[in-house]
Formats: C-alpha cells, sequence, structure tokens
C-alpha cells in the first residue's frame, strides 16, 4: 500500500515522482518563489535500500529508482497522466552484476551503474532505452562505480569507480574514473590515478590522505561523485575518502589535476561544533580539531559570470574488519604539550567521545594534532582554480538545531552529514538543495553570489536522505519545479514543489 497526501492507493494505482534535470529559463513558465518548497507526495517503496538513487526522463516520462532491497533492480514509475502515477514493472538487473549504486537518464537512454558480483571485481554501465526499456549495451567499466552521470550534451556516460578493498583487505582494486562515448559505439576508457604518485607530497601537505594499508596512491583513491561543465568538456570527482577532487578532461580523457582540499579548524569560533553524543545538551563551541572535508555528492553551476562548484561535505571513514581507522579522542595519549588540558578534553561530555582518526597526527601513538572526518556543511569552489570561495562554517548545523532537527546522537561522528547536494534553475537564478542524512532535511539556498549563499528554507525528508534531486520547470509535467528526495533508511521518495508568485 502507498500513501500519497493522505489518499490511500495500491501498486499500479497513480502515485507521485520525479528527479534531476539541467534547467534552462523559459519566460513562459510560472514564476516561483524558491523558499516555499512543500511536500506534495510521500511514496513508500520498501524498506531500507529500497529508495537510494533516481532519474527522470522528460522523454517517455518515467522515473527510475534504484531499489536493493532485495535484489539489484530499478523501479520504473509512470507520469504520462501527472500527477497520477503508475508503477510498472522493475528492471531486474541481478542476473547481470551485484548491486545497482546509481542511475542516469539522457535523451531517451538510462544508465544504470552496476556493480560485479565479487564487489573488487569491474563493473558495468547498463543502457536501457527508457520507453522500451531494452537493453542497448553493457560496457565494462572499473571496480565497484558507485555514481554514473551524463554530460550535458548526452555524448558521454561517466562512473566513478570507487575500487574498495575486501574486508580483509588483501584485495584492493585501484580506483577510477571511465568515459563511455555514446557517438563512438559506447568505446570506454577507464583511468587510474598512477601518474600523480610523485606529487603525493604536495598533494598530502594540501591535505590529501593515501593511507590504506599497504596500499599505492593508484589503489588508495576511491572516487565518489562526479559533475561535469555545461560545455560538455570538464569533469569533476570527489575522491571522498582521500579528501581531494579530481578535474577530467572528458574530450582529452585525461586526468588534470588533483585539488587536496585542506582542513576545517574546529578551533576557530566560526567552526564550532558540539563533538557529544552524552553531554545531554545541543551546544557548538570551538574545540582542539582540525577536521577532513571528505566530500560525498558534488554539483556544478554557473554564477557571476563564472564555473563553481558545491560539495556536501559529509565525511566518511574506512571501516574494514582488517582496517578501522576510527579511534575516539577519549581513548587516547595526547601530548601535554600540545593539550595541557588533555584530562578535561578526554572527558565524555568534551571531546572524549569524539571520533578521530588513528592515521594522522601521531608520532609513536602519542597524538599531537586531532584530525576528525568531514566538514558538518557544505562548501563552494571555483571550478577554475578550485579555490575555496565559501564555507558554510557552523550556519548549516545552527539552522537544523533552531529548527529542532538536531539528531544529538550523531554529535560524536559528524553532526548533519551533508551528504547530498544539487543545484538547479528557478527564476533565472541558481538554486541549491543540500540534503543531510543525519538531520533529515534539506538546506534550500540562492546561489547566484557564490561567496555569499543566502538562506532560503530548511525543510524535513524521508530518514536518511541519499539522493537530492532537481526537476527544472520546463521539463516537469506539471511546468513547475520539482525536487525528489530519496530517503535510504525508510524507503520513501517525497515530491516538493515551491508556490508560484
Amino acid at each position: 500500500m502507498l500513501h500519497l497526501r493522505g489518499l490511500l492507493v495500491t501498486i499500479g494505482i497513480p502515485l507521485l515522482l520525479n528527479a534531476c534535470i539541467t534547467d534552462h529559463r523559459d519566460p513562459a513558465l510560472q514564476q516561483e518563489n524558491p523558499a516555499t518548497f512543500r511536500e506534495i507526495a510521500n511514496v513508500d517503496l520498501g524498506g531500507v535500500a529500497s529508495a537510494e538513487i533516481a532519474a527522470y526522463d522528460p522523454i517517455s516520462k518515467r522515473v527510475f529508482v534504484v531499489n536493493n532491497e532485495s535484489a539489484a533492480k530499478v523501479d520504473v514509475l509512470d507520469l504520462t497522466a501527472y500527477p497520477a502515477v503508475t508503477r510498472l514493472a522493475p528492471i531486474n538487473v541481478s542476473a547481470l552484476g551485484g548491486v545497482a549504486n546509481s542511475v542516469a537518464v539522457s535523451g531517451g537512454k538510462l544508465a544504470i551503474a552496476l556493480e560485479a558480483t565479487n564487489k573488487q571485481a569491474n563493473g558495468s554501465v547498463l543502457v536501457f532505452n527508457t520507453s522500451t526499456l531494452a537493453l542497448i549495451q553493457q560496457v565494462t567499466v572499473g571496480a565497484l562505480p558507485d555514481m554514473v552521470t551524463f554530460s550535458p550534451d548526452g555524448t558521454y556516460i561517466m562512473t566513478a569507480n570507487e575500487g574498495e578493498p575486501n574486508a580483509t583487505y588483501t584485495t584492493d582494486p585501484i580506483g577510477s574514473v571511465s568515459i563511455i562515448n555514446t557517438t563512438d559505439g559506447y568505446s570506454v576508457r577507464t583511468l587510474s590515478f598512477e601518474s600523480f604518485t610523485a606529487s603525493l607530497p604536495q598533494l598530502a601537505a594540501g591535505g590529501f590522505r593515501v593511507y590504506g594499508p599497504n596500499a599505492s596512491l593508484a589503489q588508495d583513491i576511491e572516487p565518489e561523485y562526479v559533475t561535469m561543465s555545461p560545455d560538455s568538456k570538464k569533469a569533476w570527482v570527489t575522491l571522498q575518502e582521500n579528501n581531494g577532487i579530481a578535474e577530467v578532461d572528458l574530450v582529452a580523457g585525461v586526468i588534470v589535476r588533483i585539488y587536496p582540499l585542506g582542513t576545517k579548524d574546529y578551533s576557530l569560533p566560526q567552526h564550532a561544533i558540539d563533538p557529544s553524543d552524552r553531554d545531554s545538551k545541543i551546544s557548538l563551541a570551538p574545540w582542539p580539531v582540525k577536521s577532513f572535508y571528505l566530500p560525498d555528492a558534488i554539483a556544478h553551476f554557473t554564477a557571476a559570470g563564472g564555473g563553481y562548484l558545491i560539495t556536501a561535505n559529509e565525511g566518511d571513514a574506512r571501516e574494514y574488519t582488517a582496517f578501522d581507522e576510527q579511534v575516539r579522542v577519549g581513548s587516547l595519549t595526547l601530548d601535554p604539550a600540545k593539550f595541557p588540558n588533555a584530562a578535561s578534553l578526554k572527558q565524555t561530555a568534551s571531546l572524549g567521545r569524539l571520533r578521530v582518526t588513528r592515521t594522522a597526527g601521531n608520532t609513536n601513538g602519542v597524538y599531537e594534532t586531532l584530525y576528525g572526518f568531514g566538514g558538518r556543511g557544505f562548501s563552494i569552489y571555483s571550478a577554475a582554480t578550485g579555490e575555496r570561495v565559501y564555507d558554510s562554517d557552523k550556519s548549516l548545523e545552527e539552522r537544523v538545531i533552531a529548527a529542532n532537527l538536531y539528531d544529538d546522537d550523531r554529535s560524536d561522528d559528524k553532526g548533519v552529514e551533508a551528504e547530498g547536494v544539487t543545484v538547479g534553475l528557478i527564476n533565472g537564478k541558481p538554486i541549491a538543495f543540500v540534503g543531510m542524512e543525519r538531520a533529515d532535511a534539506v538546506a534550500v539556498y540562492d546561489v547566484s553570489d557564490p561567496k555569499s549563499p543566502r538562506f532560503l528554507q530548511l525543510f524535513k525528508t524521508g530518514d536518511a536522505p541519499e539522493g537530492v534531486l532537481f526537476v527544472s520547470a520546463q521539463h516537469s509535467p506539471n511546468g513547475r519545479s520539482l525536487l525528489i528526495v530519496s530517503s535510504e533508511e525508510d524507503g520513501t521518495v517525497r515530491m516538493y514543489q515551491p508556490d508560484t508568485l
């Protein structure tokens, strides 16, 4: 059974859903108020992992949703009678590989990123016709394709191949990106990062991390998420665990550079955090900790005459049977010269509960610097130079706390965990949507001035929003902007639209 705005409907009876398409302003469209997004529909697709990532095809008016609750499949939802939506038979891809991780749509083609049955082996991209659901092509890419996207012109399909190790860390495939040319018989180039090995000292000085047991730089790098330039010539890839962003030349098929992202200094008042889940309060304060940004999602947008990148600085720690980098501050030996108040800091109500990495900041087990995970917010960078032009500092968590949506149980980990981000045009202005996994919320910002985003709204979502996807008004079935949020923990997809002016 499914619930749609208070109405009880059964499978096969209309539902409501949609996903992400780049917007181009159409003066014939209604003006909208981007500060007034509200929920229009709530669709329950199952349990945990039944609603992860979605894509929308304006040609067939179908929505494709990754669903790995029981078997690798992609749910298909028909919007041709919008606002009535019908759930069609899913695309079952379990016989073709392992878990489906991501979907993307362009020009009537659906791309599915499918990891291999053996997660450390090369995965593939499946290309389907969005109308007939016929399989067009299966293309081999690198190990564990975690995200797939089309270039804006549809020429390229690109995957971020994470290449995670197995649980015992005895097999660690190289991380890579694959570029598939849809106009050249789906030819593919898979690019890895060996050429940056000699640059590691300079990268590390900027906060880039290579630290897996016995891993080379190429093995240690784990690409996470991809965004592309409007002209389909460049791509940027988050290297989450490594704390960097890679720039890729799509036409030449070359990884151009890596930008190390440095750390966020929580000792500064503007970066204040709440580091304890057991202090019986929510209180942001400065603490002597530096934290790696470790971004998950990334989106390119154009504003103020230039190109910019916005990242959701979720944070992520390597946690395997044979190697877990996490450790709580309360169990560490702190250098008394650097931490003269070490005994106080290690108390539960202070820093004692905070998780930090054991892989940095210490000499022979004595910690001179504490390094945490994630930025507890979002950042904006110049796409041309990689310079950080804005960081949300503590302001995003302050908004969540004020809305009574902050989960204090996550204070010792990564706070609100900004995981998803997308940017769409509304009334010709770039509007950013930041999804927070632990706050179960989306924050909306006008990023027309990338150096000074303007907060518009914060609204509640389902449990653990994974996919935050925008559909422009011109591609939407009803001519109004749509935001779809796929929530991983409760299996819901929720649709939001703004009021018109």
